[in-house]
């Protein structure tokens, strides 16, 4: 079983245009078991992974009131998809079965107040991103940029810090990937949950704003938290390059540094399908067996496979969805 930490299938429906990767038709024979999908409201400005070096300027904020009801028309998608089961609790993930958690990624459509937080969780929200590389009322993002430490700017808002407290009582997740590093400090500093990244990976392998210094890996397998490997080859190369040509091998380097550095119990798989340019060579889920296969070869045994692919998540989820008076 395959549980991944970020897609952004329900965009591409919303949107009318043809998914790349998230291929329902083939989950069974891969093995996808769904995992976390991403209510994303699109800025203006779309990223497209550049030639290295580069920085791209922060797109500019989304207010509430436009965000939120194209948030509830994305909801919406999501809740309709055949077959798919809206995750409430982990024991809705099984074999043979696509489960989705719902995820909003970048929390615009959270009034500032937080008044209809609520209301989402009720309606199914279990993780949320408080910022999507944009500033929003809560947080500010990191810019895309190549070679950039994550350390671009301001850390919480009162607001972020309400938004925070509030998704632990609540037991909703809250993601760390695209918040800049004073905003990661601030939850972490702040949070009683474990500390969680979906879709990151190692900055001292590739140093691009959107990776996670040592220090910060440190403190995720500190909290018993989870770090879910990108495959966006703009976040895996060396180089910083978008080549879909980059090979499987730069996720599985990722992974081994990541489970060198945290410890297996703390590293997961975050693919980005649908959201970035992957490796020609996985190509959508239907490949992520030739991953498994891969990461095994890499001298990874059976117990730490189940832990990368689904164990983990299974694992943060139910620590993390647990409210916290």
């Amino acid at each position: 079983m395959i549980l991944d930490g970020h897609n952004d299938l329900v965009l591409h429906l919303w949107r009318g245009t043809e998914p790349r990767h998230v291929l329902l038709g083939e989950a069974a024979a891969s093995g996808f078991a769904g995992g976390f999908f991403a209510l994303y409201v699109p800025s203006v400005i779309s990223f497209e992974e550049p030639d290295a070096p580069y920085r791209l300027p922060l797109p500019p904020e989304i207010p509430y009131a436009e965000a939120s009801p194209i948030a509830e028309e994305l909801a919406a998608v999501l809740e309709g998809l055949d077959g798919v089961t809206i995750a409430r609790s982990v024991d809705d993930f099984v074999p043979g079965r696509v489960t989705a958690i719902m995820h909003i990624e970048g929390a615009e459509p959270i009034a500032p107040d937080l008044a209809n937080l609520e209301a989402w969780y009720e309606r199914g929200l279990r993780s949320l991103g408080l910022v999507w590389s944009r500033p929003n009322a809560f947080a500010e993002g990191v810019p895309f940029a190549f070679p950039s430490s994550p350390d671009t700017g301001p850390g919480l808002t009162d607001a972020g810090r309400a938004l925070v407290r509030a998704c632990n009582r609540l037991g909703i997740l809250v993601d760390l990937s695209h918040l800049n590093e004073a905003g990661f400090w601030d939850v972490a500093r702040l949070s009683r949950a474990p500390l969680v990244a979906t879709h990151s990976n190692a900055h001292a392998l590739s140093p691009s704003s959107r990776n996670l210094t040592d220090a910060q890996l440190d403190a995720v397998a500190a909290t018993n938290g989870v770090v879910g490997v990108n495959f966006s080859v703009g976040f895996l190369r060396e180089d910083g390059g978008g080549s879909p040509e980059t090979p499987l091998a730069e996720i599985v380097r990722h992974v081994d540094y990541l489970v060198a550095r945290m410890g297996a119990d703390h590293v997961a798989l975050g693919s980005d399908f649908d959201g970035a340019t992957i490796p020609d060579e996985l190509g959508s889920i239907g490949g992520l067996p030739r991953l498994v296969t891969a990461i095994r070869a890499a001298g990874h045994d059976d117990a730490t496979v189940d832990k990368l692919t689904h164990g983990n998540w299974l694992r943060v989820l139910a620590d993390t969805w647990q409210p916290l008076a």
